[in-house]
């Protein structure tokens, strides 16, 4: 191996060892395992109230409760496609502070499949309720239509495991796009 070989092998080494390992969390649903991987870097204060959430047990015993799927959104011009959890309960959720929108022009994470995300309603609103895109959905990075306002929503991670879990509980049977039996989460908790 040549002089210009070694140097670039021991720089491509070094590029991987300076990397820090992202935060890993787990959950443990009626319906199987999902490991996530949590941008706290790309998208430091999402990340970081997320991983708040998990680590004072806020999540336990949340559930699975929404499903988006192309045919039972009628009434929306742009259709998407996520599974959403959380506390669902807006009496429980209020008692958790809102946390200031970061956008994926600031983050530069987009909605693609398996990307986890914030569910909010105004900008600056997001503080416990996430989803999972099922498929690429660029309608809801910054500058997509789903959202009037145009802002998107804050992505800030990504399903690293368990992919079939979530496909599987975006076909459950639901009325409105609520599902009829929720998918009880059991667990969260971080793995790394």
């Amino acid at each position: 191996m040549g002089k210009n070989a070694l140097f670039v092998l021991l720089m491509l080494l070094l590029g991987a060892c300076s990397q820090p390992a992202l935060p890993k969390v787990e959950i443990e649903s009626s319906m199987g395992t999902v490991v996530l991987e949590i941008d706290t870097i790309g998208a430091p204060l999402t990340g970081g109230n997320f991983l708040n959430l998990v680590d004072r047990g806020v999540y336990l015993n949340a559930s699975f409760y929404r499903v988006v799927r192309p045919d039972n959104q009628d009434e929306s011009p742009v259709k998407i496609e996520v599974v959403q959890a959380g506390l669902k309960d807006d009496g429980i959720i209020r008692n958790y502070p809102a946390i200031a929108h970061e956008t994926t022009s600031q983050t530069g994470i987009k909605h693609r499949d398996g990307t986890l995300s914030m569910a909010r309603n105004q900008p600056g609103t997001a503080s416990t309720e996430f989803f999972i895109c099922i498929g690429d959905q660029p309608e809801l990075d910054f500058g997509g239509q789903r959202n009037p306002d145009g802002q998107g929503f804050a992505a800030f991670g990504e399903v690293v495991e368990g992919m079939d879990v979530i496909r599987q509980i975006q076909q459950q049977a639901d009325q409105g796009q609520y599902l009829l039996e929720p998918v009880q989460i059991y667990n969260i908790k971080r793995v790394k």
